[in-house]
């Protein structure tokens, strides 16, 4: 007998004599963990098995409790009669995607309540026509990640539930956070905690914690758990991802500290609630035009009356326009305001607007504008984005506006670098991302001053030494701060600009301190994010489009096969190797459904997926989903991200 079965034989004689439950959770904490294969047992009759997420086995002779099953592979891996209750800590699919498997006539199936439409009606999170307010959303870009089909739930679950079962108590307790109505699970002294923590006082990600635009209402809420939690003292944690998690109290008292020092950098880095309440900027002169001030000789914008709105527009000598942005007022307002401008300041054509990134709200007035003969600019990187929103899975798209068009033709693509001749100025073309991937700058110098176009990338008041002047970190915008706010910053060091026009009526004037700042809070942001996010690489739980499809929406109403471009990205500095499955609903094919391969380090590869209808006639009416089952270099992430299709009959 090995030195092992000695030290357990003498462990289970100092804890026999405590009640059972008592007994468990000793066993749970002295007990050396015995590792086969993905099975791990923690204490007798307490086991955990890593596959798409962690899932905790609760045995009592030939029958099991199990929580969060993931991809049902514990099916072949524990050897009982019947596996009479699944709880599930939250609705996201990587814990639930093998319930299929389950024989639902013997398991019984409880989630949370407070998550109930995400199980009944998933489909309705995912939408063929995004608007700003759709639940559970960002600007339009769902946040949830429901199962694919409808799931049947036997018992729905609420904080302060108690579920007996074979003599054990497990008590229910609402910790939101990483998911709107996450669920907790106590037994004495253990907690199965779902994604609120990973182990290393870590997040198990970022993007299922952002819920609004950049107001922390999920990460407030995921404080308010982890606050919950060390109120127990557990003794153990078991995570959804990563390894268990000891010395659980510390860890938790660790997490909250580090997500109470993140909140700060992590919001806005300009009074946000401020910005509509902002007098006259005094670089600026009224003139008769309402609502238009004077910046320099040709350079104007809206005033305090219109802040939040975009316009801004240089007037050349020979009364042509270039308008900067336009949108989020009336169209009459615009009529007013061309015709006061040509009244009183001199214009007589607007020649082209140009936009600043894929935002809708920076072109509202499009429809309106085509009517004066304006012509669209942009850059390549955004072009599409304006004309085909749909195709693609991010907030804030044209469409979600509500402005009377879903999608807008470019009349000019340009190019980063390009420099365009225009009524004798020189006007430059940069990328420049930041609030999103696909962002760029326009600059020249006009009336003796350096002026850079920015966008949404940066607002405030230089003069306020207490502002860095990002906007909103939204990892849903593609924007991963490496490459994005850290790229604006060092540019705007580079070009040493006299003025930043911001978007949306934001002056900014003697700006470098300004920028010195940017930038500081760019790497600061990017180091507490790599504190915060397991594994080597942070964007992997940083970004919500590391394997992705273009189209986002496929459209086969009309014809029986389309093509999907399916994007895999590498963030390592070394190959990956991935295998991403199409799990596709009933009825429809992909050619391949697998994908299999390897992508170059820090690179992204695309592969061509043909999806086709094999039985129109059974095809519902409606959104279908189809999820990316993923495992990349042999670490199984399932049915993280997904796009939809829509058929018909």
């Amino acid at each position: 007998m090995n030195s092992l079965s000695l030290a357990r034989i003498g462990l289970v004689k100092v804890i026999s004599g405590l009640p059972a439950m008592k007994c468990l959770l000793a066993a749970l904490v002295l007990f050396p963990v015995i590792s086969h294969a993905a099975l791990e047992e923690v204490a007798p009759g307490l086991l955990v098995s890593k596959g798409t997420c962690n899932t905790v086995i609760l045995r009592d002779g030939d029958a099991a409790l199990i929580i969060d099953p993931g991809d049902a592979s514990v099916l072949e891996q524990i050897d009982v009669k019947k596996i009479e209750q699944v709880l599930l800590t939250g609705h996201h699919r990587e814990l639930l995607q093998g319930l299929d498997r389950f024989d639902r006539g013997i398991t019984r199936v409880a989630a949370p309540k407070e998550e109930q439409e995400l199980f009944e009606t998933p489909t309705s999170f995912r939408k063929w026509h995004p608007r700003l307010g759709d639940k559970f959303s960002v600007h339009g870009s769902s946040y949830v990640r429901p199962p694919a089909q409808p799931l049947k739930v036997d018992q729905w679950l609420a904080d302060g539930d108690v579920i007996e079962w074979h003599g054990r108590a497990i008590r229910c307790m609402s910790t939101p956070g990483h998911s709107p109505g996450g669920m907790s699970y106590v037994l004495d002294d253990l907690i199965v905690l779902g994604g609120v923590m990973h182990d290393g006082a870590k997040m198990t990600n970022w993007f299922d914690t952002e819920w609004d635009y950049g107001f922390a209402k999920g990460l407030d809420a995921l404080m308010a758990s982890v606050d919950k939690l060390i109120a127990l003292k557990p003794r153990l944690a078991v995570s959804s991802q990563g390894p268990l998690i000891q010395n659980a109290p510390e860890q938790l008292s660790a997490f909250k500290t580090k997500l109470a020092d993140f909140r700060p950098d992590y919001i806005r880095g300009y009074p946000v609630n401020d910005l509509s309440k902002r007098g006259p900027h005094p670089a600026t002169k009224p003139t008769l035009a309402h609502y238009i001030v004077q910046v320099s000789p040709h350079l104007y914008m809206f005033g305090p009356e219109m802040a939040g709105k975009n316009f801004a527009i240089v007037i050349a000598d020979s009364g042509h326009a270039l308008l900067l942005d336009c949108g989020l007022f009336p169209k009459l307002v615009l009529e007013r305001i061309i015709s006061d401008m040509k009244q009183h300041v001199g214009l007589k054509q607007i020649d082209a607007c140009w936009i600043s990134h894929s935002h809708g709200d920076h072109f509202t007035l499009f429809p309106a504008l085509q009517d004066h003969g304006v012509k669209f600019w942009t850059m390549d990187t955004i072009a599409d984005k304006c004309e085909n929103p749909r195709y693609y899975d991010y907030p804030a798209m044209i469409g979600a506006y509500n402005a009377g068009f879903e999608k807008a033709k470019i009349d000019r693509v340009l190019k980063a670098g390009d420099v365009i001749e225009w009524e004798g100025y020189q006007l430059h073309i940069d990328w420049m991302p930041g609030q999103t991937e696909f962002g760029n700058a326009l600059w020249l110098m006009l009336d003796g001053k350096k002026v850079v176009f920015t966008g949404d990338n940066l607002f405030g008041d230089p003069s306020d030494p207490a502002q860095n002047g990002h906007e909103c970190v939204n990892a849903r915008n593609s924007a991963i701060i490496d490459e994005g706010y850290l790229v604006a910053a060092k540019y705007l060091q580079k070009l040493q600009p006299d003025i930043i026009m911001g978007a949306h009526g934001v002056l900014m004037t003697e700006p470098k301190a300004f920028i010195d700042r940017y930038h500081d809070w760019a790497l600061r942001i990017i180091s507490k994010y790599k504190a915060l996010l397991p594994g080597e690489d942070y964007e992997y739980g940083f970004d919500p489009y590391w394997v992705s499809a273009y189209p986002y929406r496929v459209d086969l109403t009309e014809a029986d096969t389309q093509v999907v471009q399916v994007t895999v990205r590498n963030f390592h500095d070394r190959p990956q190797k991935h295998r991403v499955a199409l799990k596709l609903p009933p009825g429809i094919t992909a050619e391949p459904q697998v994908l299999e391969g390897t992508v170059a380090a820090k690179s992204r590869q695309s592969f061509p997926v043909t999806l086709k209808v094999q039985n129109r006639a059974s095809q519902p009416a409606g959104v279908q989903m189809v999820p990316f089952d993923i495992t990349l270099d042999g670490r199984q992430h399932g049915e993280l991200f997904d796009f939809i299709l829509m058929t018909r009959p």
